[in-house]
């Protein structure tokens, strides 16, 4: 295949609207060592993209201006201390940056090959919220069979990819979610419970559940006023993790409350993260989830897709909040 020397990508010069996404011409960037370059099939659209936008999610040092922190195609080319056989191959790729783009350089350790029951807008819709769910709700949230837990945002990304996980690792899974159609839609998707936030006391519902006893795990994206609304719906020795602060960089909460019945209070951002620990979790992923995606028992939820040169469209769609499942960009 011969690569050109530039390409069509949404690479925005300054913050603003979804109008300063459109389509430039940038250089088709170049494999270090270590990495893949990646003819992009398409690119899945995340609440982090529109942070970035706005100014408010400013990449990591190193890390591509272009938006973008999944892709799905082929291998094109690889950089040092990569074997040559991987060229040719179909994959998917979480990234730091530079999704929205005809090519985009990926590390060789975050990439997961593409399965043939799996076609590219889906592949390209798994890394971020896959990466995310499973870091957070499994190795930090240690949730497990038999468990029972509360996401936020059950027809998101992160909680449509939630409700798939606890379907296959049996734990029970309590969602909210902002409307009647909403809460019918996570149920259909496999959530035990869901619950219309907008008109029912997510706390009171949870105790109701559970009987009383409360949730192991709490994966919340909100942050603010919910996390101490969160932890009343904690078991004892529950966790309570943040992923995300839509609602609010600071909360008050119960201190006494939280030593008394031994609450863990933790959380994580993946995209400042090293390529080693990512690494580690692709491998993670390939052992334990990636045999249930060959099997075509783990797909994303698929909202839209749109053309890359519709990008603005796609955002305003995500803050519309409209949207259920992934929504993804195609060059």
């Amino acid at each position: 295949m011969t690569i050109p020397a530039t390409m069509t990508a949404i690479d925005p010069e300054a913050p603003g609207g979804p109008e300063v996404l459109v389509p430039v011409t940038r250089p088709v960037p170049q494999p270090g060592p270590g990495e893949v370059l990646i003819k992009v099939a398409a690119a899945g659209v995340n609440r982090p993209d529109v942070l970035q936008r706005m100014g408010g999610y400013a990449p990591p040092p190193g890390a591509s201006s272009i938006p973008g922190l999944e892709v799905a195609g082929e291998i094109v080319a690889v950089g040092d201390d990569v074997p040559p056989e991987m060229i040719g191959q179909p994959t998917c790729a979480l990234v730091a940056g530079g999704g929205y783009a005809e090519y985009c350089v990926a590390p060789a350790g975050q990439c997961l090959w593409v399965p043939e029951l799996l076609t590219m807008t889906e592949a390209a819709a798994l890394p971020e919220t896959l990466f995310t769910v499973w870091t957070n709700l499994f190795e930090r949230g240690f949730a497990s069979e038999g468990d029972t837990v509360l996401v936020h945002g059950g027809t998101s990304g992160i909680g449509t990819m939630a409700i798939a996980l606890c379907k296959l690792f049996g734990v029970d899974i309590i969602v909210t979610a902002g409307s009647a159609e909403k809460v019918a839609a996570a149920t259909a998707l496999g959530a035990t419970h869901a619950i219309d936030y907008k008109r029912e006391d997510f706390v009171a519902r949870v105790a109701e559940i559970t009987g009383g006893r409360g949730v192991q795990v709490v994966l919340d994206m909100v942050g603010g006023d919910y996390v101490p609304r969160n932890l009343k719906c904690l078991a004892e020795d529950g966790r309570h993790v943040s992923i995300a602060v839509q609602g609010g960089p600071t909360a008050t909460v119960p201190l006494f409350d939280i030593m008394r019945r031994r609450l863990t209070l933790t959380g994580s951002t993946l995209r400042n993260r090293d390529v080693a620990f990512k690494s580690l979790v692709a491998d993670e992923l390939s052992r334990t989830v990636w045999p249930h995606v060959e099997a075509g028992r783990l797909k994303p939820v698929m909202d839209r897709s749109f053309p890359l040169a519709e990008a603005a469209e796609a955002h305003r769609r995500m803050e519309a909040g409209d949207h259920v499942g992934k929504i993804v960009l195609v060059p």
